[in-house]
């Protein structure tokens, strides 16, 4: 079937295809669903800060199902510019047409916009953002001519691992002090025994060893680790070992060998992988 640009456009902006049917697994650590409800109720931005693999993301996909409101997410890197969040004008067989990006898709539908690592996006990429995070909720569209206001149902989220950011990574005040924050953390040990063990489809008893083996080795982050073992790892080890893997096979596999070139960690590490495991 033959597609024409206009189509592609109304495909795009059409906000049922951003929504989130089945309801995402995600394990209250606090009062974080409260409060996100409550930013949302005022359409206030809200900013989620916590290591990587922590459960951040989920979070955002599981409140989108609560609410019931569309979520465009949007993986922010380096060579990220204000246009790939923006839009830009497209040549085809028509003309010029303008093709909107994410970020002002959903401003028009009235989707949840999340900019998951923020901070990787250069600096004048999420200037971009400021007029949607204040009374005005208005996007310039420069290159168009065109001040888009806000939906009434849009709200913008941001998310960034403070703890892994270098000086020339950070987010400005003047940024940060546009949004309302959420400290996210690896969950405690009850807490990420129930996330293991039902994401990874093992024991309560074997998600508890995961869960010791990744508590050994948060203890070496600052001391030849940047970041501790996430709980996305601990997941990723049980499903293995819930595929058929061997226990130690998977954890080297899932748990030590993404953190770490150093042959010393690892033989640490894999020790007590297999003094736990044993």
């Amino acid at each position: 079937m033959k597609i024409y640009p206009e189509e592609v456009d109304y495909a795009m902006n059409d906000s049922n295809q951003y929504l989130i049917e089945d309801q995402p697994f995600y394990q209250a650590t606090g009062n974080e669903i409260t409060l996100f409800e409550a930013a949302y109720n005022r359409r206030l931005p809200v900013m989620l800060k916590g290591p990587t693999g922590c459960g951040k993301t989920r979070f955002m996909e599981y409140m989108a199902w609560k609410l019931g409101k569309p979520l465009i997410t949007v993986a922010c890197n380096e060579d990220m510019t204000a246009a790939d969040l923006t839009g830009r004008f497209l040549l085809d067989h028509k003309g010029t047409r303008w093709q909107d990006g994410p970020l002002t898709v959903a401003v028009r539908v009235g989707a949840i916009c999340y900019l998951d690592e923020v901070v990787e996006a250069r600096q004048d990429t999420t200037v971009v953002i400021h007029p949607l995070t204040d009374h005005r909720r208005v996007l310039p569209l420069d290159k168009k001519g065109e001040l888009l206001a806000a939906h009434p149902d849009f709200q913008l989220a941001i998310s960034y691992n403070p703890g892994y950011q270098s000086l020339m990574k950070d987010l400005k005040q003047s940024t940060k002090q546009r949004f309302t924050a959420l400290d996210f953390d690896y969950p405690d040990k009850d807490d990420e025994v129930r996330i293991v063990s039902h994401e990874g489809g093992v024991d309560s008893a074997l998600a508890g060893r995961l869960v010791d083996i990744a508590h050994r080795a948060r203890k070496l982050k600052g001391h030849g680790l940047d970041e501790g073992t996430s709980t996305r790892l601990l997941v990723y080890a049980a499903q293995l070992i819930d595929d058929g893997i061997a226990p130690v096979e998977a954890c080297k596999m899932a748990l030590v060998r993404p953190l770490t070139d150093d042959p010393d960690i690892r033989a640490t590490l894999d020790a007590a992988v297999t003094m736990i495991l044993a």
